[in-house]
């Protein structure tokens, strides 16, 4: 049997589908955050990513540095957790090997003058956690046992905070 439909035809609404998957998958869906990410340092030196898992779990982690194009997004370093990590708090080096964690993408080299973004993610995207966003000179100003994270108020205000180890594990999931 021949088909009546001529290729132009065929190809509009092929494309026409494309073009409304695409508008779909842009379109207000976002996956809910159910972890806060954070950084912090060791005591010599070396970025950690910290994330408080609040209640469901988290596969990986992503920095990268943004971009209003979203094809110029980059991403900086990704890190997968050889298992999913449960609710509670994890924390592992960025730069080198961690107990637990594969480097999907290495680090690269931190630049100044140049905002970070870290975030943790799902490989079912059923979850993420929210995202902290730094600079090398917010890294330099943490000690060891402190946590950068963005905390969010009652009213919904974003705030980039630092605070004890311990303050984060107690505090981070308070608004998720």
């Amino acid at each position: 049997m021949r088909s009546t439909a001529s290729r132009p035809v065929l190809r509009r609404f092929v494309g026409a589908v494309l073009a409304g998957a695409a508008l779909a998958s842009t379109s207000g869906c976002t996956v809910p955050e159910d972890a806060v990410a954070g950084i912090s340092v060791t005591d010599d030196g070396h970025l950690l990513g910290v994330m408080m898992v609040c209640g469901h779990h988290i596969d990986g982690a992503l920095l990268y540095v943004d971009s209003d194009d979203a094809d110029k997004t980059e991403t900086v370093g990704s890190w997968t957790a050889d298992r999913p990590v449960k609710p509670g708090l994890v924390s592992w080096t960025l730069d080198s090997p961690a107990a637990g964690w594969s480097a999907t993408k290495s680090l690269a080299p931190l630049t100044t003058e140049t905002t970070y973004t870290l975030y943790g993610w799902t490989k079912d995207n059923s979850s993420s956690s929210s995202s902290v966003s730094f600079t090398l000179a917010d890294r330099d100003r943490l000690a060891p046992g402190k946590v950068r994270y963005t905390s969010v108020s009652g009213s919904g205000d974003e705030s980039a905070i630092t605070v004890s180890m311990a303050e984060f594990k107690a505090r981070a999931c308070q608004n998720q």
